[in-house]
């Protein structure tokens, strides 16, 4: 019998060739010479995701693809594989609708706001449903740059986005916490766990990318976490900057390891 690492891979890429499909467990089992329960839990623990989310998330990518090639919401959504539209919306795995992700915000409206902070500039963006974007940084023009790139096509308003700014502020300072605040935002399955996971981790506290991935049930999904960490859209409300390397150091960050150096310290004095 071959090794479950090449079972594994065998797994990967017999889901990979058929992403149209919906393959069951037991189908892929059959296909690659395992038993199911001891493939559910030898995948999820390599990928991060059972064979099902990996399916789905990849599913949610094929979507995303062709909405940004310019494909009606429900040709993408059966060219993926979904039974019907309201089964791909279920799971809101793109946060805002397939209509609006397809047009990067076209007809949506995205109020943003910046700021001075311990931290530096702060900008804050948001839809009707609630935040979508918090960056870090030194200039506000570049992180207007870059909130403009993500929503091309959306109408971005600067607005005053008062009660935000002063639960951030508050938050920067020790005071409040973010964890209620409505968010608006896109990811995977795993990515979700990821960030659901960070936000789990109480303040002046820190984990390990691989504390993390042993949280969510993952444990060989070290790296995967990292990149969870990196494309988090919302700093500070997923507080990402508490996650660090087994050895103690900083790990990488989006905006800066001397940010995220400085605000663990902040929330270990607070």
């Amino acid at each position: 019998m071959p090794g479950m690492e090449a079972i594994l891979e065998k797994a990967r890429s017999y889901l990979d060739s058929r992403r149209g499909e919906r393959i069951t467990l037991e189908r892929l089992a059959a296909a690659v010479g395992a038993s199911p329960f001891h493939l559910q839990r030898r995948f999820k623990e390599a990928f991060g995701v059972s064979p099902r989310d990996y399916q789905d998330a990849h599913r949610v990518e094929a979507v995303k693809s062709s909405l940004k090639n310019g494909s009606r919401v429900t040709d993408a959504v059966f060219e993926a594989g979904y039974g019907s539209v309201s089964r791909f919306y279920e799971k809101k795995p793109l946060g805002m609708t397939a209509s609006d992700y397809r047009a990067r915000g076209k007809g949506q409206r995205i109020g943003y706001c910046s700021f001075s902070s311990p931290l530096g500039t702060v900008l804050l963006a948001a839809t009707e449903r609630g935040l979508c974007s918090v960056k870090l940084g030194d200039d506000p023009a570049r992180l207007r740059r870059l909130l403009a790139e993500e929503f091309s096509e959306a109408e971005i308003v600067e607005t005053r986005l008062n009660e935000l700014k002063a639960k951030i502020l508050s938050f920067i300072e020790g005071e409040a916490n973010l964890a209620k605040l409505p968010l608006d935002i896109r990811g995977t399955v795993f990515q979700r766990r990821v960030w659901d996971e960070l936000r789990r981790i109480p303040r002046g506290e820190t984990r390990t990318y691989g504390e993390i991935a042993r949280a969510i049930g993952a444990p060989a999904a070290v790296r995967a976490v990292g990149s969870a960490c990196g494309a988090n859209p919302v700093a500070l409300v997923v507080p990402c900057h508490r996650a660090v390397r087994t050895d103690g150091g900083m790990g990488g960050y989006a905006w800066g390891v001397a940010r995220k150096k400085k605000l663990l310290t902040l929330e270990k004095k607070s």
